[in-house]
């Protein structure tokens, strides 16, 4: 689980450089100024979480069903959350907006807040456990 850590932390971080740079190049004369956000948005996260992604495989070892509930939710909460909020600007910005992404998104989010969660409770144990 370890490796699978690093290895999402790495590629969610790459790709997150590649969508930063492809939103403000190529779609800045596409977007709206809303569609622009939004997309920014998508990026932000997913760099914070591709960070949190490697932290979290350099620092815990995930022998507890905790953490691997937290790696879990950490990559599939950036896929659903980053990854929906980008096929709702790109699917808006050419006129065909897919509406069932719209659901995804706060899934996505919700997934995150968990993996948030269940991070701090595992570095808590961690740091009383030095």
């Amino acid at each position: 689980m370890k490796e699978l850590m690093l290895i999402f932390g790495g590629v969610y971080g790459g790709l997150a450089v590649v969508f930063g740079a492809f939103g403000a190049h190529a779609l800045k004369k596409k977007f709206s100024e809303e569609q622009l956000k939004s997309f920014e948005t998508g990026v932000k996260y997913q760099m914070y979480h591709a960070l949190l992604l490697i932290i979290t495989g350099i620092a815990f070892p995930f022998l507890q069903i905790s953490q691997q509930i937290m790696g879990w939710c950490l990559i599939l909460g950036v896929f659903l959350f980053s990854f929906s909020i980008y096929g709702l600007c790109l699917s808006s910005a050419y006129g065909k907006k897919i509406r069932i992404l719209g659901p995804i998104t706060p899934l996505g989010g919700l997934l995150l807040v968990i993996a948030w969660v269940l991070f701090t409770i595992n570095a808590v144990e961690f740091a009383l456990y030095l």
